[in-house]
Parts: structure tokens; C-alpha cells; sequence
């Protein structure tokens, strides 16, 4: 067989739209992840008991049931029950939701590393407990969890191409209907592999510099 990617040429832009709203929904879902994130971690670092059990069950549950599960259960499930959302938004909502738990890692790590110096002088000048943790403990934790969060942008990148099992037309979505459509899967998928590599490779970059960007007053102060 003769590995010939012109065949692609005619299906570039059908490629590019899949790949648009891959982004798209990558992008809400990290939205909605850090959100419930940051809810799930305050919730585990809850000075009441039940509270912080119920944050540790959506945790362990939602981290260790496949995404697939989750996914079909959403969308095929809940129509069951009267509940009918449609796909794109059931694989946001299910991006976001299995991506929180393992958000809510990231942030709560990040608030228990903060210098207890800190929270020290916040009470000492006399600021409440609401203040001193919206105004100085969450944005603190937020930009000390800038990597971990970016490993989980990463895994919805990669996890998002289960979507297409949904009928969702993203990336992969799109690249089965050109594989199916030209007849040549070797060559789409083994583009396919490329264009995933360099995304994450790219957002691993650009995540790499935004960490160092918002730190960059805590590495001075380390040198």
C-alpha cells in the first residue's frame, strides 16, 4: 500500500471544524472542572465531617468509574428517567464532572501548601475567615495549581475523542466519517495521532509558561 496523504486535501476544513469544537468543548469543560473543583476542595478541607465525606464519595466514585460508563449513563440513561440533554452538551457535562475530582486534587493540594505565615497575618490585620480565603487562599491556590490543572486540560483533550461514541463530531468524530469516506484509514488515523501529539505537546507549553508567568514573583524571591 502506498501511503498517500493528498487524499486528506479535499477534507482539511472538515478536519479543522472537528478539531474547532474539540477545543470548544475542552475548553468549557475545564471551565466547569475548576468550578466544581474548587467546590469539591473547600468542601474537603470542611471543618464538618459529613461534608467532607460527601466530597471524598463524588471524588472516588467519579475517578474510578470509566469515562465511558459515565458518558453512555448521561446520555443514554438518563432518557430513561424523562431527562433528554443533547450530545455536545452531555459530553461537556460529563468532561466536567469526571475532570472536578480530579481537579479538586489539584486546588486541595494547593490550599493545604499555603504558609500558614499567611493566614496568620490575614487574621492579625483582621480580615474574616470568608475574606482571607476567597481574597487570599483560593487565588494563591489557583496559580500553584496551574501544571496539575494543565494535566487535566491534557486528559480532556485526549479523553474528549470518546465523544464521538455519542455522535459527537469532534476531531475524532470527523476523522472516522473522512476514514470511511476515502477508504484509507491508515493514512487519517496515522495523521491523527500527529494532530493529538501536538496539541497536548503545545498546550504542555503554553501551560509550562503560564505557570512560570504567575510565579515568577516566587521563584525571584527563591534566588
Amino acid at each position: 500500500m502506498q501511503f498517500d496523504l493528498t487524499i486528506l486535501g479535499p477534507y482539511l476544513g472538515f478536519l479543522g471544524q472537528g478539531a474547532v469544537l474539540t477545543a470548544v468543548i475542552c475548553l468549557l469543560s475545564l471551565a466547569g472542572a475548576v468550578v466544581l473543583g474548587m467546590l469539591v476542595a473547600i468542601a474537603r478541607t470542611s471543618q464538618t465531617a459529613w461534608i467532607r465525606r460527601l466530597a471524598f464519595i463524588y471524588v472516588d466514585v467519579f475517578r474510578n468509574i470509566p469515562f465511558i460508563v459515565q458518558l453512555f449513563f448521561f446520555y443514554y440513561g438518563l432518557p430513561e428517567i424523562g431527562i433528554y440533554i443533547d450530545a455536545i452538551t452531555t459530553g461537556v457535562i460529563a468532561l466536567s464532572i469526571a475532570g472536578g475530582a480530579y481537579a479538586s486534587d489539584a486546588i486541595r493540594s494547593g490550599i493545604l501548601a499555603i504558609d500558614n505565615g499567611i493566614l496568620e497575618a490575614a487574621e492579625v490585620s483582621g480580615l474574616s475567615k470568608r475574606i482571607t480565603f476567597t481574597r487570599i487562599v483560593l487565588p494563591i491556590a489557583l496559580r500553584t495549581s496551574v501544571r496539575p490543572l494543565g494535566s487535566v486540560l491534557i486528559n480532556m483533550i485526549l479523553t474528549s475523542s470518546i465523544l464521538s461514541t455519542i455522535t459527537v463530531n469532534e476531531l475524532t468524530g470527523q476523522a472516522k466519517i473522512v476514514a470511511s469516506d476515502t477508504f484509507r484509514p491508515f493514512e487519517v488515523y496515522a495523521v491523527l495521532l500527529v494532530v493529538y501529539a501536538a496539541l497536548t505537546w503545545l498546550v504542555s507549553i503554553g501551560i509550562s509558561h503560564l505557570h512560570k508567568h504567575l510565579n515568577r514573583d516566587l521563584a525571584s524571591e527563591a534566588a
